[in-house]
């Protein structure tokens, strides 16, 4: 309550992407909650939430449960608020996108699992804080997916990645038990989770695609053009940026 007094809005992008070690999806929406509640005790005007397109509280995925339910409780409280929901974001410090182009300059093959044909909408991390600040300044309660212009599948995706960073890396078509497999091996390899069976589910359930206008300009094919010879030249950990 003493480090929000004095805020007009609050900017929340607190979620976890996988439970480590005594955090939870549990845990993380319960944090949540907390935060909330201080926020509303501070008088804070507003809250600018960062959630997960096709968040919903009856998803059987933990990560899109539990973004569900933090959106009920947001919705449940006194601030004005603004719900965001992108998709994938894109950028120099992020994670999928620069572990695909990783992947593809250092192992023999690229595994996709299953077809490839589930969908993303990749959206640039400037064009999504655009979006955030403007709606910080509104009072109008909305909930709004936020993605770029671009709509891929996965395979797709990866083989774009590969033509613009110049790799000539086979993409091989796996089940996905396999492909999670091969993922844990690398994860070892790495000491990080590489990918886990709730993206997995959610990638191949079209979760992370939108019906509403692209609120982003930025496409994904300028911006790796533009930075080929930096995407992938080193793996993104998600456990080292979370202890670090």
């Amino acid at each position: 309550v003493a480090n929000l007094r004095g805020a007009d809005v609050l900017i929340n992008t607190y979620w976890i992407r996988f439970p480590c070690g005594p955090t939870t999806f549990a845990e993380a929406v319960r944090n949540t909650r907390v935060l909330l509640r201080a926020a509303e005790e501070a008088g804070v005007r507003r809250i600018v939430h960062v959630s997960i397109t096709n968040a919903s509280e009856d998803s059987h995925l933990p990560y899109f449960r539990g973004k569900g339910e933090v959106e009920r409780a947001i919705r449940e409280s006194t601030l004005s608020h603004a719900i965001l929901r992108p998709t994938v974001i894109f950028g120099p410090e992020d994670i999928l996108i620069n572990n695909i182009a990783w992947s593809l300059r250092r192992f023999p093959a690229f595994a996709v699992f299953g077809r490839g044909d589930y969908g993303l909408q990749p959206v640039f991390v400037e064009d999504f804080a655009r979006v955030a600040v403007e709606w910080g300044g509104q009072n109008e309660d909305v909930v709004l997916d936020v993605v770029g212009p671009e709509t891929f599948t996965f395979a797709e995706l990866v083989r774009l990645t590969a033509k613009k960073i110049g790799s000539r890396t086979p993409i091989v078509h796996v089940p996905p038990r396999l492909a999670l497999f091969f993922a844990r091996l690398i994860g070892f390899w790495v000491r990080d989770v590489v990918l886990t069976r709730d993206e997995v589910e959610g990638l191949m359930a079209n979760l992370l695609v939108s019906d509403q206008p692209p609120l982003g300009q930025t496409r994904l094919s300028d911006w790796l053009s533009q930075n080929s010879s930096q995407v992938g030249m080193r793996y993104a950990s998600e456990l080292a940026r979370h202890y670090r």
